[in-house]
């Protein structure tokens, strides 16, 4: 992080070093060179935000003005794009709003003409006309998922904490919505009326959302977030998934790094020591990688230090939440359980919590453990999760290698 900070400041020397040789009365072709090396892998987005900096340390608008023919310049006229790098395909937002344009449209020419059949016939084709429509737009969980757990996470970090948690909040409902309508369907019992207002009450939600998202949450995350951090919200979209469709191409990326010396003093001795032996930190990561279920560890200040990586993990988990305070990585409406918990484990009244839920086909356990020094100490809370559905059919004995 540190270093990413390093940049930012060296690329806002520089800039401030251009404005002042354009104020002493150098032509944009002279200094338009440097500024190409300056802003070279930096989106405009971010050279707008940089811009805006310079102008909160009391730089005069005006001087900063004058890197708008230098912009011209270098992006060729194209100085739309400063200002909207959402429109560019590929970028984090760019793929938010076109999830929204294929949401609206598919509940518009699809969930809106199936429930006008099923207003004039309550026939069962009409009812799975519905339910497959519901099920389709179940798919916007990933649209939150990525929302809630890639953007949010940053907007805390810049303060920015309560429309988050507002909007997660009415996420979780629309998420509700969805499944009493599919379950009113599903066990149709003749309520035409009741089902029809529950479903255009979850596409009027739904549509409510996109409109706050469109006008309140991309524009504020655009303004917020920086370049890095986009790049990072960009690279692990893919774990959580995309909604209706995929993104039209990859993001152009060419971020370079300034100075690579907190990467040479981030390099730890080669052995991670414990009091009965010791191990490299490639075969600490691969044992929690190896052990058959879901690791999650937050510290005595309820922050997030460390989740274990596997491609089969049940709830997902982004880098993003590493240094998030754990209240923040749950919906609203389970934070107080959250903190009950832990206010278990830190007064030293429990030791340990399970909760045991059915997923599909799947009994997950999901174990919470307080982690103790040798003297009492509470230092952290170890979340443990694991699907115990194959436990639970072991019968008889195994003594031989399986073929």
């Amino acid at each position: 992080m540190s270093e990413l900070i390093n940049n930012r400041e060296y690329r806002q020397k520089m800039l401030k070093e251009i404005i002042k040789e354009l104020h002493e009365g150098k032509s944009v072709d002279e200094v338009k060179e440097k500024f190409e090396k300056v802003i070279e892998g930096v989106s405009p987005l971010e050279i707008s935000a940089m811009e805006a900096q310079l102008v909160k340390e009391g730089l005069p608008i005006e001087e900063v003005q004058r890197l708008c023919n230098v912009h011209a310049a270098v992006f060729k006229g194209s100085i739309e794009e400063i200002h909207h790098p959402d429109e560019v395909p590929g970028h984090p937002i760019y793929a938010m709003r076109q999830e929204n344009k294929a949401i609206e449209e598919y509940i518009d020419n699809n969930l809106y003409p199936n429930l006008e059949k099923f207003e004039k016939e309550d026939s069962r084709e009409n009812i799975n006309n519905l339910i497959q429509d519901l099920n389709m737009l179940w798919d916007i969980d990933k649209h939150y998922s990525r929302k809630e757990n890639l953007i949010f996470p940053y907007l805390e970090k810049y303060g920015i904490t309560t429309p988050p948690k507002v909007m997660w909040g009415v996420d979780d409902e629309i998420r509700a919505l969805i499944k009493e309508s599919k379950l009113m369907l599903t066990d149709y019992r003749g309520n035409k009326e009741e089902v029809i207002e529950k479903i255009k009450e979850t596409a009027h939600e739904i549509k409510e959302m996109i409109f706050k998202e469109d006008s309140i949450l991309f524009p504020m995350a655009l303004q917020t977030l920086t370049e890095d951090e986009w790049i990072s919200i960009y690279k692990e979209s893919d774990e959580i998934g995309y909604c209706l469709i995929a993104p039209e191409r990859e993001w152009e990326l060419k971020r370079v790094t300034i100075s690579e010396k907190d990467a040479e003093e981030a390099v730890h001795d080669k052995y991670v020591r414990f009091e009965t032996g010791f191990l490299t930190p490639e075969e600490v990561s691969g044992i929690f990688s190896a052990i058959p279920g879901d690791m999650t560890f937050i510290d005595k200040d309820d922050v997030v230090k460390f989740f274990s990586d596997d491609e089969d993990r049940i709830f997902a988990r982004t880098k993003a939440v590493i240094g998030r305070t754990v209240q923040n990585c749950h919906p609203p409406a389970s934070v107080n359980v959250v903190e009950k918990l832990l206010e278990d484990f830190k007064s030293g009244k429990k030791d340990s919590e399970s909760f045991w839920i059915k997923m599909g086909d799947m009994y997950v356990l999901i174990s919470y453990f307080a982690v103790r020094s040798k003297k009492g100490e509470y230092l952290g809370t170890l979340e443990f999760t694991q699907n115990i559905a194959p436990i639970q059919e072991i019968k008889g004995e195994k003594r031989l290698l399986s073929e």
